[in-house]
């Protein structure tokens, strides 16, 4: 019979905290310069709708996801869905963005990578650390 530690109680790492830390910080400064820019604009596009919800849902969820990181699992699923929400980001970004030479919008851009990359992160990190949780069984 093998044993299997028991992850339903287990914590964020030190790591995967700053990481999501991080991403939040990246969160709220691309909804904050997005929002102040549709202000400014009046109207938005599409693809700047689209960045700004998904910063919104970022900054919401990533909140109630510190209290939910105990359920084993939903970390990744989390990350893994966030981290293709903000990928699109990232290449409507690079898209629109890159040739501006407006500072805001390529702090926007910046700060969308960056919280593209940490979720990457993230995904990688809890899943190595399911895979290495799955190897250490222990025979009783």
């Amino acid at each position: 019979m093998a044993v299997h530690r028991d992850r339903t109680h287990a914590r964020l790492s030190p790591l995967l905290m700053a990481t999501n830390v991080l991403i939040w910080i990246s969160a709220v400064i691309v909804m904050g310069i997005l929002s102040y820019l549709i202000s400014l604009d009046g109207e938005a596009g599409p693809r700047v709708i689209y960045m700004e919800v998904i910063s919104v849902l970022t900054v919401i969820f990533f909140l109630a996801a510190f209290f939910l990181a105990s359920i084993a699992g939903f970390f990744l699923l989390f990350n893994l869905i966030f981290s293709y929400l903000w990928l699109v980001a990232v290449v409507f970004t690079a898209e629109g963005y890159s040739n501006s030479n407006n500072d805001l919008l390529l702090t926007v851009e910046a700060f969308s990578f960056i919280a593209f990359f940490l979720l990457f992160f993230n995904v990688l990190y809890d899943w190595n650390y399911g895979y290495r949780m799955r190897r250490s069984t222990v025979v009783v």
